[in-house]
């Protein structure tokens, strides 16, 4: 464990404690004048765990503040109603004074394990998957090249967050990150919102404005749902990747842009520039770097993760309750739905859940009335051997994944076979 936060007015004794047990690295904040935990949240990322004395003012705001970043281990004189409303507000254990070096060993060997084995994802993406493990081998890549990027996907996938990822991982990342939706960009306003325009340039132009390919200069554009975009948008962005040059409405001279280009689509581009529909020559200087994400239903092993990690994201917007997590019952509908809609479907499943639940855990009452209505997905009629295996097969890995709350040790054990094997059939059948 690399840092303990401790929040106590007996800082001393706590400390002298701590270190008798473990040695770490103790921050101190004795008291709310000397340090302020809302002053920078971000701070609280270089803790692993936070023990709060619930005998200092203001501890109920330390807790909502810290209990999605952390674990909260909540210590106070013999209170049962402060402790159930510690406990209720997210506190992950409740200690009685005096504390006692053998519970505190206790305490910190059982979240050691968990702090140091939290690998879920890469940056904000959320994912343990094959497939999510070669997405962030291509993220890396990317981030370290200069070429641009395509990112290819069903809607809900998370393509911006991505975006972002390679962005924030690029000798770029001190600059800006301009995005540009490209479906909701008029071609009367193309120009002046791509390139900006003169003061004087038209009537109404009282000033000089920037353009978002401007701003986006030393740093990156991301265009978004670039499949949309009219055939006049086509035109515009393909002579500044050509060029790396724009000029403003109204201006006299070109200026040099060096922008690093990164796109996104839910459509299949070289079909639709088969059709007509999509430059042939834009599509390749787009394409150059290809990374294609998986839909959700090709990688139901990562939703456990996904929900804890939903769960945390929106927990401040339950002020009176900590949501822990989901229930059985309700992960084995999760698990046996094929989300048509992606990441951005499940987000939504598990806030409105959290919003309805009525204790620690959501439970199948609490999620939408449709995910009740799932069934299980229907044989097909007289196959040929081989397909009928690979259904079957299907279905076992399936079954299996949400037996295990999609754990893939669990999944290949149930299956009686390792998991390296069970890796590679993820990998093949991509489970759709």
């Amino acid at each position: 464990m690399r840092s303990i936060l401790v929040i106590s007015d007996e800082m001393k004794k706590v400390e002298d404690l701590l270190r008798s047990v473990d040695i770490l690295s103790v921050k101190r904040c004795a008291r709310q004048k000397d340090v302020s935990i809302n002053a920078d949240p971000a701070n609280t990322c270089q803790y692993d765990i936070a023990f709060l004395d619930l005998d200092t003012e203001d501890w109920q705001k330390r807790i909502l503040d810290l209990r999605t970043r952390m674990p909260v281990v909540a210590f106070a004189h013999a209170d049962i109603k402060k402790a159930v409303e510690a406990m209720k507000l997210g506190a992950s254990e409740f200690l009685e004074k005096p504390l006692i070096a053998g519970i505190l060993e206790e305490v910190i060997r059982q979240h050691k394990k968990r702090i140091l084995n939290n690998e879920s994802g890469f940056d904000d993406t959320i994912g343990t998957s094959v497939l999510m493990q070669e997405v962030f081998g291509l993220i890396k890549k990317a981030a370290v090249s200069e070429s641009n990027v395509l990112i290819t996907g069903e809607s809900g996938t998370g393509k911006e967050l991505l975006a972002r990822a390679i962005h924030k991982w690029s000798p770029r990342k001190g600059k800006s990150f301009v995005t540009i939706n490209c479906s909701a960009i008029p071609d009367t306003l193309l120009e002046s919102e791509l390139f900006g325009f003169e003061k004087g340039a038209f009537t109404g132009a009282n000033y000089t404005k920037k353009g978002l390919l401007e701003i986006a200069d030393g740093g990156t554009v991301f265009f978004d749902e670039i499949g949309d975009v009219s055939p006049l948008f086509q035109i515009k962005i393909l002579r500044v990747l050509q060029e790396g040059e724009i000029m403003r409405i109204g201006g006299t001279h070109e200026m040099k842009v060096d922008a690093r280009v990164i796109a996104a689509t839910n459509r299949d581009l070289s079909a639709a520039c088969k059709k007509g529909a999509f430059r042939e020559d834009l599509f390749y200087r787009l394409n150059v770097i290809n990374i294609d994400l998986p839909p959700l239903r090709a990688r139901m092993e990562d939703v456990p993760f996904l929900i804890e990690h939903f769960i945390k994201k929106h927990a401040m917007k339950r002020k009176d309750i900590m949501i822990r997590g989901v229930n059985d019952e309700a992960m084995g509908l999760l698990m046996n739905y094929s989300f048509p809609g992606n990441v951005r479907e499940l987000e939504n499943i598990i806030e409105r859940a959290m919003s309805f639940a009525g204790s620690h855990w959501i439970l199948s009452s609490d999620l939408p009335s449709y995910l009740l209505k799932t069934s299980v997905r229907k044989k097909t009629s007289n196959p040929r051997l081989r397909e009928a295996l690979a259904v079957y097969e299907k279905e076992l890995i399936w079954s299996a994944l949400q037996d295990s709350r999609g754990n893939i040790s669990k999944a290949a054990s149930l299956l009686g076979i390792h998991r390296q094997q069970l890796q590679k059939k993820l990998k093949d059948l991509r489970m759709q």
